[in-house]
């Protein structure tokens, strides 16, 4: 079965060997994404605010796959400080009001202290 691999253009992606996103057959994987902006400007403080962004990476990596936010089956939130759940649930909400997938929240540290937020998800093309 072919094997899609989907880049963002991040350097991060080269540096560590991964792919923005991954199609194989119906089945599309968006790795971990957090809200990485252009020329590492300093994303905005506002946790729902960051959510939107990384919800924007999937969905234009979906896109290239030839999936949309409707095809996502499952998510993984992961948030620095549990209060930000709630933001955070909001855009997530909105993106996926259709789709609804399966989620889990999970409150850790991520690899850049700016980020409150990561999202990744799965997606099954219809």
């Amino acid at each position: 079965m072919q094997r899609q691999k989907i880049s963002s253009g991040a350097a991060f992606e080269e540096r560590v060997g991964y792919s923005r996103a991954v199609r194989v057959g119906a089945h599309v994987w968006v790795s971990g994404t957090a809200p990485i902006l252009p020329d590492d400007v300093d994303p905005p403080d506002d946790a729902y605010e960051q959510a939107s962004i990384c919800l924007a990476i999937i969905e234009r990596a979906l896109a290239e796959a030839g999936a949309s936010l409707d095809d996502v089956v499952r998510t993984r939130i992961y948030v620095t400080d549990a209060d930000d759940i709630d933001a955070v649930g909001r855009a997530h909400g909105e993106a996926f009001a259709a789709a609804r997938p399966a989620t889990t929240g999970i409150v850790t540290e991520l690899l850049d202290p700016r980020w409150r937020v990561e999202i990744e998800a799965e997606a099954v093309i219809a």
